[in-house]
């Protein structure tokens, strides 16, 4: 993949959580767990999480992590939750941050390979990542497809809130609910994003 095919980042989140994002930025699950918030993650992978550490860097924990693509496995799992959840459109030059680091699949995959930005791109197999679906009939590959979908941008501590360009809601009633809570952000709704 290169650059410029990207167009934007994305940060899957509750809307309830927006008020302290636009205050203190995306962080790290390290630095979240010194506030109060909601959290989308589950717990099982959040374990395989805490024990990665980035060959070379610093432990995964301690960097905020962002998708290429939030139509992923990730948000199909909390479809059911669609009106409470905003997807964040995080602007690409986080790329150009010291210390960004770019996987090819999930960071929390055995096999997840690891690789500084704006170089790392080459590695995300964009056909993969922005594919609409990820089943498939080989189990095998459709492990790989989803893995995949979940290709990450790993940002060490926060995503400082100037990055944040826009948010993705699913219905109007998310709408509503993202707007009371922060008049600047861009809304748009796109029930699709979200298996609607």
């Amino acid at each position: 993949m290169d650059k410029a095919e990207l167009q934007e980042l994305h940060y899957i989140t509750l809307i309830s959580n927006i008020p302290s994002i636009m205050a203190r930025g995306i962080l790290s699950n390290k630095s979240a767990k010194k506030i109060r918030h909601q959290s989308l993650a589950k717990e099982e992978i959040q374990d395989r999480r805490e024990k990665k550490v980035i060959p070379g860097g610093r432990p995964l924990h301690e960097y905020a992590n962002l998708y290429f693509h939030a139509r992923n496995p990730m948000l199909y799992l909390r479809q059911d939750h669609h009106n409470k959840i905003c997807v964040l459109r995080v602007n690409i030059r986080v790329l150009d941050l010291p210390g960004v680091i770019i996987t090819d699949c999930n960071a929390s995959s055995d096999y997840v390979r690891f690789v500084p930005a704006p170089q790392g791109l080459k590695i995300v197999d964009k056909e993969l990542t922005f594919a609409e679906y990820w089943t498939d009939s080989d189990p095998i590959q459709m492990y790989r497809r989803k893995s995949a979908k979940c290709a990450e941008v790993l940002i060490p501590d926060r995503v400082d809130p100037c990055f944040i360009i826009g948010a993705y809601v699913s219905c109007p009633e998310a709408k509503v609910s993202l707007e009371e809570l922060d008049k600047r952000i861009q809304i748009t709704i796109n029930p699709h994003f979200f298996f609607r």
